[in-house]
């Protein structure tokens, strides 16, 4: 049971993203509905045997941990499972363990994350003008997560922002958010919007903005270099030559990124999906519970799961619908 965990396609899978819960203080309206029904909260798994998931996917060579949600600093005790998980970044089994946030909960806990070893961490923030932050997130406050943001820079964290491309909502502030970024120092990566959840509230066709047209503006006033690094993510990479700036692009509409995919997503059930964008998914919370002294029937799941990974996903805008949606919300899977 030592081998690593290698998918039908010959993709080792190293990087496993981690939904603690599904709940959220916002309401974004390409992840959630406005009135969500939350799962109860004993289905969950328990902070224990988060830690005994994690660990487990550790042992079989997983070496980056991305803890998401919904919001996962909403999670009560959450930082007991990021002290726990210190122990395998001081052994080194574990490379690197990192936070997708919204950002409102950064004021009060960006310096426990780092004493946790937390060193880079994903803000999610779709624009800098309070009015419509209000109304992409039905709830949020943007001077909050402004201070969560100075908070986590403080601390020494590492910031990139996330800003999901949504037509006619935030093209006018490509620059401005570009500008920003470069001046505080942070890296800024550009998101397709996803045909995911719930269609009869939202438009997503409407909303989808191709990257392809998105990198195109940018260089009308700037100059773009294609960097060949990777973050073990989905994004590619490019350098702004007049500021130094890295810009990144996750593009599932535009360019499929699957031929590299090396992650899996584990949601705050146990469920573990191999693919973002396929419904397929293995129930890891049954074995994790079927035997409490033996890790054996788990680390068996989660190599069966891993065989049925596929190639790639099926997302596609091309024919003016949405074509490949999941029914399942983005808050569901972990963003």
């Amino acid at each position: 049971m030592t081998a690593p965990l290698v998918d039908p396609f010959a993709r080792a899978i190293t990087y496993l993203r981690v939904s603690v819960t599904d709940r959220c203080d916002f309401r974004c309206v390409y992840c959630m509905s406005e009135n969500m029904t939350f799962l109860p909260k004993r289905e969950l798994l328990t902070l224990e045997e988060l830690d005994r998931m994690c660990t487990t996917f550790i042992g079989l060579g997983v070496k980056k941990l991305r803890i998401t949600g919904g919001e996962p600093l909403v999670r009560r005790d959450i930082l007991t499972f990021f002290r726990a998980m210190t122990r395998h970044l001081d052994s080194g089994a574990l490379s690197e363990l990192t936070v997708t946030t919204n950002g409102s909960q950064l004021e009060k806990y960006a310096a426990d994350l780092a004493a946790c070893g937390v060193r880079r961490i994903n803000v999610s923030l779709d624009t800098l003008d309070e009015t419509k932050f209000a109304t992409i997130t039905r709830w949020g406050r943007l001077p909050q997560v402004l201070r969560g943001i100075d908070a986590a820079q403080a601390a020494g964290l590492r910031v990139k922002i996330n800003t999901v491309a949504l037509k006619g909502f935030n093209e006018d502030e490509l620059f401005t958010l570009t500008d920003w970024c470069a001046r505080r120092d942070m890296d800024l990566t550009f998101i397709e919007v996803m045909p995911m959840g719930d269609l009869g509230n939202e438009d997503r066709v409407g909303q989808y903005w191709s990257l392809k047209d998105l990198r195109a503006r940018l260089s009308e006033r700037v100059t773009l270099t294609d960097l060949d690094e990777r973050s073990g993510g989905p994004a590619r990479y490019v350098r702004v030559v007049e500021t130094g700036q890295k810009i990144g692009f996750i593009t599932p509409l535009t360019h499929n990124f699957c031929e590299s995919c090396n992650r899996v997503r584990l949601t705050c059930t146990g469920e573990l999906y191999m693919c973002l964008g396929q419904e397929d998914m293995a129930d890891l919370r049954k074995p994790l519970r079927a035997d409490l002294t033996s890790n054996a029937p788990l680390e068996a799941a989660i190599r069966t799961a891993i065989s049925h990974k596929p190639k790639g996903h099926d997302f596609d805008y091309s024919r003016a619908r949405p074509d490949g949606q999941m029914t399942r919300h983005m808050s569901h899977t972990g963003g």
